[in-house]
């Protein structure tokens, strides 16, 4: 395939979590829209990391595949997209570990792994799993220094309150020198400091941002502040957001989510490829460079779909 100049990089979320709850999602047919992803000329894939799923008001508990398992499959099957976690909670691994965890994938993916990460927010899948929930800031402050510091220099000795990493080496090391780059997915004031001093790029999900562009400015401003008040220039921090996309064959449940207290509804991008390769090319003009489709329902067939939006995408590139 040939290299596209694209203003930003398009991704696309692979499936972990069985939507409805009583769905299954089957590693067959999420390497089936791998491989067809990468074919019809998407950048990268992404995978969410949770245990379980309980949504207010539902009694189905919504089961999830393992996000690490899924990633180092998606590694094996695929040959050019990058690959992301969107994002991987701290919380539930061993932060040494993981960052051997990440240095494995990335020899499996011969240096292709985007580390995102971030404190974890869903509280019943922490309890149902035996991991504290409490002092989250505090745990994540120890665990990225953890695994930061072992990714870039290959060694640290480390102990704090929560974790600890005594003499520890990271050997083997994956192709690239300094290891992957780690993505943090964060709003909190606190948070956004050490994504300053860490993180080599920031992600907001699509409900952070109302899947609209119009909210960007402020959170841009947000980040910019913290890299300032870091002593980092801010144009050093790549700028990433989750996008949903909806198919014409999808449920519209956004229309049955309350509206937001100023007032707004969650809408998806929609429509002809036109309006939505557009609706994408909006996000380059607020100094976005990579966005993750989370597209509804995920099938095959949809994937395939958004064939031609990336043509027209890449058309209005041009």
């Amino acid at each position: 395939m040939a290299t596209r100049k694209r203003p930003l990089k398009v991704g696309l979320v692979m499936p972990t979590i069985a939507r409805p709850a009583s769905a299954h999602v089957r590693w067959r047919e999420v390497g089936t829209m791998a491989r067809l992803a990468e074919d019809i000329g998407f950048d990268s894939l992404w995978v969410v990391d949770h245990l379980l799923y309980r949504l207010r008001g539902i009694e189905e508990t919504h089961g999830c595949w393992e996000c690490w398992s899924w990633l180092s499959a998606l590694a094996a099957c695929t040959q050019r997209v990058e690959l992301g976690t969107g994002v991987l909670g701290l919380g539930f691994r061993n932060p040494a570990l993981l960052a051997k965890m990440a240095a494995t994938v990335e020899e499996i993916s011969d240096g292709r792994l985007i580390l995102g990460v971030g404190a974890g927010y869903h509280e019943p899948e922490y309890l149902a799993f035996g991991y504290p929930f409490d002092h989250r800031y505090s745990r994540f402050a120890e665990a990225i220094q953890i695994v930061h510091g072992l990714l870039r220099n290959g060694r640290i000795d480390f102990r704090g309150t929560y974790h600890e990493a005594r003499d520890c080496e990271l050997n083997p090391r994956g192709p690239r020198p300094g290891g992957p780059p780690i993505l943090f997915g964060t709003m909190g004031p606190k948070m956004l400091k050490l994504a300053a001093h860490y993180a080599d790029s920031w992600n907001a999900w699509w409900d952070d941002t109302r899947n609209s562009t119009t909210t960007l400015p402020a959170l841009n401003a947000l980040v910019d502040a913290a890299c300032h008040e870091a002593g980092r220039d801010p144009k050093t921090m790549e700028r990433t957001v989750g996008v949903l996309i909806a198919d014409p064959s999808a449920d519209p449940w956004w229309d049955r989510m309350p509206t937001l207290t100023d007032g707004v509804k969650l809408r998806p991008l929609s429509g002809a490829p036109e309006q939505i390769a557009a609706g994408l090319l909006a996000y380059a003009q607020e100094r976005i460079t990579h966005v993750q489709i989370a597209l509804y329902p995920m099938r095959p067939d949809t994937v395939e779909a958004l064939a031609p939006v990336l043509e027209c995408f890449d058309r209005m590139s041009a």
